[in-house]
């Protein structure tokens, strides 16, 4: 099993008018060798918007784009009919598969912060779709199922599930068993544990697993020193 830290403070900053963007993976005209993807996740992206600023129309194919609303609102339109206006707690996965155009633009009511992930599907031809859901997770739920089987919003990848906790201070929570685990607080921080110094919002936890010996992945404990918020990818 090996554990590493990604701090927020290493994330590569991208700035444009009306737009703050950190990218946890190489990125454009960023090349990070050691941070080029973590199993089938090849971006993790944070974004604060401007109120009426963001994406225009731009082209994606051959991904799963799953978006997390952390606070304002986001309103998504594409080329295969999809509209939605994604709140904070709202989740959104788009299938650019064989190709679509789509934009991603704060509301006008503020500014907006969202977390964007791409994955690598398991069809790349697949049907453009976009589906959303607005997720119910408050501190004592623990992990709450999003993205994935079990969860509201299906995604092009076998084996892929994204929970969210919302944790209150002092709230354990239990990272899942899985092959590959990313752990990333959008706000808050946890507390020093068996597996990692404390982190703070904007840092990852990532854990992968090694099979040996017919050793199968084990779940790991984390608590959280104050109110959190703490998006968990699995793929196992």
């Amino acid at each position: 099993m090996s554990v590493e830290i990604r701090r927020g403070s290493s994330r590569f900053t991208e700035r444009a008018a009306g737009r703050l963007s950190h990218h946890g993976f190489s990125f454009g005209p960023h090349l990070d060798p050691d941070r080029l993807s973590f199993g089938p996740m090849v971006c993790h992206d944070d974004h604060l918007l401007g109120r009426g600023t963001g994406f225009e129309e731009h082209p994606h194919e051959g991904l799963e784009i799953v978006t997390w609303v952390v606070s304002g609102a986001v309103v998504h339109e594409d080329g295969s009919g999809g509209s939605a206006v994604l709140g904070a707690g709202e989740c959104g996965v788009l299938t650019a598969g064989s190709g679509v155009r789509h934009s991603e633009i704060a509301g006008p009511d503020g500014p907006a912060r969202f977390v964007q992930v791409w994955l690598t599907p398991d069809d790349p031809s697949a049907a453009p779709a976009h589906r959303h859901a607005p997720v119910d997770a408050a501190p004592g739920d623990g992990p709450v199922r999003v993205v994935g089987e079990g969860g509201p919003l299906a995604v092009g990848v076998a084996g892929a599930a994204l929970d969210v906790a919302r944790l209150g201070a002092g709230e354990t929570v239990t990272l899942p068993a899985a092959s590959r685990v990313h752990a990333f607080l959008t706000t808050g921080a946890l507390l020093r544990s068996s597996l990692a110094e404390p982190l703070a919002a904007g840092d990852t936890l990532c854990v992968v697993h090694e099979e040996a010996g017919g050793t199968g992945p084990s779940s790991y404990d984390v608590t959280a020193a104050v109110p959190t918020e703490l998006l968990v990818w699995s793929f196992r």
